[in-house]
């Protein structure tokens, strides 16, 4: 399909058809006289363009009937007509702040330093002005979302819904759309968009093969969030298949499935990418926390209100204690710049406590910060724990929100260890890297002092300004997470009461919090007459409702319609996933039994009850010849004569556990020994015991 970016124009004719998409956008329904009134162009002249632009698939046409019964004709600018008066209402602006800059240098000798696209990465050097959005106005908008019900949709996951908000709402910006196959390229490469833009990480919309394959560059799609609602509109322009060890490798510094990111991208996101500018209808909805959500222009807004001319963004993903209230204090004081407490909100690392839990425990400690120069502002980002590119692209986002320093930590966005539990990223690799483009994002670094607690002077100062001699205490993350699974005391030093409260709220003593045991191992291995008899037994201590989810009976009540292929026994393990988490959430004891034969399958279920509770995956490691011993339903003979297919250890592999909690031998033990195991296992880690 041509439009109009494909032929040359002239400034004169992309300023008229920039002025003419954009009263078509915001006077849809007005007559053409009226239209041409508003351009000062003749009727002719008008229908000359409008006949162009139908032709480029930038208006539609359609007819309507007049006051007099004459035929008219009404026109609305088509998705491709929006994303391309994005483009003039870009290159218009240029134009006009290069004209601007220019006179102000004939009358003052010096240049204004506010032309927002002689490079992109610096949209604006005004932290105050606003910055561009990709959303249509409202009247478009009800209309796009009509004619978007006839185009095919894509049902956006939870990480796409938070890529677009950002895309839509400017926090993505120079960023148009999901990237296109030359943009990706550049992105992976070497961290800049086709046009040098600085950009450090890959935004795509990873869809389906078969999705894909039913897709061409030139059509548009509809986006729907997971209920159904349309939030906006792609023109698709690029479909290509990644190399994804590629980007892996380049992205997040290696290609180790122990990065979650990394696995997200080989296990999680579909196999092709669709890249294109999006059409914004309307921002998702958040039903949490609505008065704490802000865009990047409100917030924009809200400092210029304010007078706010430097403000320093503090990023977490974790509560705030009295270490980091005294981090935060000091980083506005040497910035000499107010306070932007920016936490993340939208998906962070697996295992990392619920965001609903970490702002109740923001707001119970926002009062120990001035009021006058300390705001917070939620931020809907779905992290992808990439150390150093991560942290350039926090900076980036902070930008866009008016943002003038940001506090980069020690080991900013790390995922913790590698496959040889090594760290992914060196602790100041991050802090390294930002400070190489810090002039060019035009946002300046302030390095996250380790804050220790000084007991001698009782106060809290950074690790290295201590003198020897001193007695320092620190409470690591690992040891704030024994005390509150263990009920222990939390000194004050260390945080804020209504912090801990909060915490222990959402976090009992691990005795009281739900948990999951999950068997696996080969069919006839033991796993659900071993699950049985830990059931009963932890029913005998009572204290907790528990709940057995077998496979067999899973199979029958659960998923009956499913068979036995690979696709299909990943489903049915998921479904035992989602069950276990929900009793787990609730306080409960859930057993599965399943064989779960997919590490990768084993491992998205952990993270899944692991939001919740305790994971305890105990592997019934009984040996292929013992199964086909004990086989009394003759399955594995079946198997071998080739009348099963895919059985799992004769023709369909199986991914032994490498870490389980437990390892278990049932040959020449008796059940009572190997449930006892078990039940000594939980001990330990502390799920049961005495009063459970």
């Amino acid at each position: 399909m041509n439009t109009a970016r494909e032929k040359p124009a002239s400034p004169e004719e992309e300023d008229l058809l920039f002025r003419m998409l954009r009263q078509l956008d915001i006077a849809p329904d007005a007559s053409q006289r009226t239209t041409a009134t508003a351009l000062d162009v003749s009727l002719g002249r008008l229908n000359a363009q409008l006949r162009a632009a139908a032709e480029a698939g930038l208006v539609r046409i359609s007819d309507r009937a007049g006051p007099d019964k004459r035929q008219r004709f009404a026109y609305s600018i088509t998705p491709r007509g929006a994303a391309e008066l994005q483009r003039l209402r870009d290159t218009f602006l240029s134009r006009k702040f290069a004209e601007y800059d220019a006179l102000h240098a004939e009358l003052t000798g010096t240049s204004t330093g506010l032309n927002p696209f002689q490079h992109r990465t610096k949209p604006m050097q005004n932290q105050h002005a606003p910055i561009p959005e990709l959303y249509v106005s409202h009247e478009s908008a009800q209309k796009l979302k009509v004619e978007a019900a006839d185009l095919p949709s894509w049902d956006l996951t939870p990480r796409q819904i938070c890529d677009l908000e950002l895309l839509m709402n400017g926090g993505f910006n120079p960023l148009k759309g999901f990237l296109t196959e030359e943009d990706y390229n550049g992105v992976v490469e070497n961290m800049r968009l086709a046009d040098g833009s600085l950009w450090p990480m890959p935004i795509t919309l990873d869809v389906s093969e078969d999705f894909a394959a039913s897709i061409e560059p030139g059509q548009d799609i509809a986006l729907r969030d997971q209920e159904g609602v349309i939030l906006a509109i792609l023109s698709v322009s690029d479909r290509f298949t990644p190399d994804k060890a590629r980007e892996a490798e380049k992205v997040f510094g290696a290609n180790d499935d122990a990065h979650p990111a990394v696995n997200y991208l080989h296990n999680h996101a579909g196999p092709v990418y669709l890249g294109g500018p999006i059409t914004g209808i309307q921002q998702p909805i958040h039903y949490d926390f609505r008065a704490r959500r802000d865009t990047p222009n409100e917030l924009r807004a809200y400092f210029r209100k304010l007078g706010w001319r430097k403000v320093v963004a503090f990023q977490t993903r974790n509560p705030l204690h009295r270490a980091h209230q005294e981090l935060t204090f000091r980083a506005a004081k040497e910035s000499q710049a107010n306070l932007l407490i920016h936490p993340i909100v939208g998906m962070t690392k697996p295992g990392d406590i619920d965001h609903f839990t970490r702002v109740r425990c923001y707001e119970a400690v926002l009062d120990q910060y001035p009021a006058a120069t300390t705001t917070m502002s939620l931020l809907n980002l779905a992290m992808r724990m990439a150390g150093p590119r991560e942290a350039v692209w926090h900076g980036l986002i902070r930008k866009n929100h008016g943002v003038t320093h940001f506090i980069v930590g020690r080991d900013h966005a790390g995922p913790g260890k590698n496959s040889a539990g090594e760290d992914f990223y060196g602790p100041y690799d991050a802090q390294e890297l930002f400070k190489q483009y810090e002039e060019e994002m035009g946002i300046e670094m302030v390095p996250f002092k380790h804050m220790v607690y000084v007991q001698d002077r009782a106060q809290y100062e950074p690790a290295d300004e201590i003198e020897e001699g001193v007695t320092v205490l620190n409470i690591s993350g690992t040891e704030l997470r024994r005390r509150l699974a263990e009920g222990l005391e939390i000194p004050e030093w260390f945080s804020f009461p209504d912090v801990v409260k909060e915490l222990r709220r959402t976090k009992p003593p691990r005795a009281k919090q739900g948990f999951t045991v999950f068997f696996t191992g080969f069919s006839g291995s033991g796993k659900s007459t071993i699950a049985n008899a830990l059931m009963v037994k932890l029913m005998e201590m009572g204290g907790r409702p528990t709940t057995l989810l077998d496979g067999d009976i899973v199979r029958k009540n659960l998923s009956s319609e499913l068979g036995f292929s690979k696709e299909h026994r990943d489903l049915n393990i998921r479904r035992i996933g989602y069950v276990a988490s929900e009793i787990t959430k609730n306080g409960g004891i859930a057993i599965c039994a399943p064989i779960a034969p997919y590490a990768t399958t084993r491992r998205a279920v952990r993270e899944e009850i692991e939001q919740y509770g305790a994971f305890v995956e105990v592997h019934v490691a009984t040996s292929i010849e013992e199964c086909e011993k004990r086989d009394r339903k003759g399955l594995y003979k079946l198997a071998r004569e080739g009348k099963i297919k895919e059985f799992t250890g004769i023709s369909d592999p199986y991914d032994a556990p490498e870490n389980p909690e437990l390892r278990l031998d049932t040959e020449a033990v008796d059940v009572d020994y190997c449930a006892q195991q078990v039940l000594l296992k939980l001990e330990s880690m502390g799920l049961i015991g005495a009063g459970s």
